[in-house]
């Protein structure tokens, strides 16, 4: 059965810039029940836009704990 955490993101342009050049490979993050999460970096390539990420995500991933997914919920 698939797990997901809620998180909210604001991360600018810019700062997203040093997640895709390798300056910063890991995100943390705080989910919507109070959780610290920490994630690859490259999973946010799916929901990147121009802007940066901006939104409310579910992160998914399996039993073991392995990633699954992303999907933009709000």
């Amino acid at each position: 059965m698939m797990q997901r955490i809620i998180v909210d993101l604001n991360i600018s342009s810019d700062e997203y810039l040093r997640y895709y050049q390798g300056d910063a490979r890991t995100v943390l993050a705080y989910s919507t029940d109070g959780r610290k999460v920490r994630f690859p970096a490259g999973v946010l390539q799916r929901v990147v836009t121009r802007d940066g990420v901006r939104g409310r995500f579910a992160i998914l991933f399996n039993q073991q704990g392995k990633f699954e997914g992303i999907e933009r919920v709000g």
